[in-house]
């Protein structure tokens, strides 16, 4: 949220406050609506706390569960969820403003302003048109996954179910929620039956990679083609980082982890993991399978998570590049942080260093917490935090069996790493004290 800072006010509210506050509203919708009868397949409806929880999950497109999706959720319940999930992945903002375009209603310049702060661009002026260009996108790639992944589906389950199984599988994975309806094979089993499916595991982690490198850098590989060189700099930055987070991963998980298993499971099952650690919640191979570095690791793709403006949480891409490019700098005596011949704003490496602490601070008290009052392997724990902060939902198998006390934890993580760190500063912290007067300075030694 680069310009939250400017605190467009809107009836009162700071775009921050209007953010967190919409994202609220759709999770408090959606715990209603699913706690209706006829959103359980028993007909009985959830309780308000698993209710909740899966509201909670499928807005902030997480996809930790606490019932199987597949054989607890009736139809209706399905429904809510998935649409849960593709309002959390475009934005509640972004929704919102589809919806006035299309009924025709004025966009003000408080209401573009506020799309701006919601989506992370760069500037207002034409904003409604790349809100246009949002929903085209999002319909063309979701509904081309849907029409790749429903043939896999109708085989197993006819042309209608097989249909609605596509339509799912790729809104839930385009907007990194990691949501599946495999609880029909076996309960919390995601897509460990499909592994060795070159066409499901290929669409799927396009899916959501392109979901992850949000829809500026779309905008800008579109207008400027293969030239690379024209790219604005941010998605240079997005490209590179993201490709160095998919394919080094994907390499020493293919190295150490899977080494058992036959080369074709074991060259899909690597990319997709390194894929799926990047926020978005499926699984195609156990969690028993990875070492202790390959957790480690996992945990560390988690808290990273996928680019500005995108589908996905966590930390974000240039955060990392940011940090890693500071580091660079210092290590080489540079006075500015740089990339690709640009230099970066100051208040870029401050809002960077603030979001890891934040993340981290998250991620490890939650993580104490869980484990102190569940008693369960702080590994599990930290494991089950860092897929909470980072929107990313998978687990280790404690989600379901966790006390109320360690799920209102998770909650709130998941809802914390949704709406994005410098949101919630911005939202709650009033204006600067120090914007015409500054404190004495005093040196600080450092390291």
């Amino acid at each position: 949220m680069t310009k939250l800072q400017n605190r467009h006010k809107w009836r009162g509210f700071s775009s921050a406050q209007i953010i967190i506050l919409g994202f609220m509203a759709a999770i408090l919708l959606g715990t209603v609506l699913l706690m209706l009868p006829f959103a359980t397949a028993d007909g009985k409806g959830a309780s308000f706390a698993d209710a909740l929880f899966t509201a909670t999950s499928a807005t902030c497109v997480t996809g930790l569960i606490v019932q199987d999706t597949a054989t607890y959720w009736s139809a209706f319940g399905k429904i809510v969820i998935i649409t849960m999930i593709q309002v959390g992945g475009m934005g509640f903002i972004t929704f919102a403003m589809a919806i006035a375009t299309i009924s025709g209603r004025k966009i003000g310049f408080k209401q573009r302003s506020l799309m701006q702060d919601s989506i992370s661009a760069h500037q207002v002026g034409g904003i409604v048109k790349f809100t246009g260009f949002i929903i085209k996108a999002t319909a063309v790639v979701e509904l081309t996954g849907a029409a790749l992944l429903s043939p896999i589906f109708i085989k197993e389950h006819g042309v209608i179910k097989g249909i609605g199984y596509g339509i799912f599988h790729s809104v839930s994975a385009f907007c990194n929620a990691g949501f599946d309806l495999m609880g029909h094979k076996e309960k919390f089993s995601s897509l460990t039956y499909y592994v060795d499916n070159p066409l499901l595991n290929i669409v799927i982690m396009l899916l959501i990679t392109l979901g992850g490198l949000g829809f500026l850098t779309w905008q800008d590989v579109i207008s400027n083609k293969f030239h690379f060189k024209k790219y604005k700099m941010q998605t240079k930055v997005i490209i590179v980082t993201s490709l160095i987070l998919l394919f080094v991963p994907a390499a020493l998980f293919f190295a150490f982890d899977f080494t058992d298993l036959p080369m074709k499971e074991r060259i899909l099952g690597s990319l997709f993991m390194s894929v799926t650690a990047r926020t978005a919640g499926f699984n195609t191979l156990s969690f028993d399978l990875l070492s202790g570095a390959g957790m480690a690791l996992m945990i560390g793709l988690m808290l990273v998570g996928g680019s500005p403006g995108s589908t996905a949480g966590g930390m974000k891409t240039t955060t990392l590049a940011a940090l890693f490019s500071n580091m660079l700098s210092v290590f080489r005596r540079r006075e500015s942080t740089q990339f690709f011949g640009r230099r970066l704003e100051d208040d870029a490496i401050k809002n960077a260093a603030t979001i890891l602490t934040m993340y981290l601070t998250l991620f490890l008290v939650g993580g104490c917490i869980i484990s102190m009052v569940d008693g369960l392997p702080m590994g599990d724990c930290l494991f089950e935090t860092a897929s909470a902060v980072g929107t990313v939902g998978v687990t280790t198998g404690i989600t379901p069996n966790l006390s109320l006390v360690s799920r209102g934890i998770l909650v709130l993580l998941m809802y914390l790493g949704r709406v994005g760190g410098l949101t919630l500063i911005f939202a709650t912290v009033t204006e600067n004290s120090d914007k015409y007067s500054k404190l004495p300075k005093e040196k600080l030694t450092i390291g």
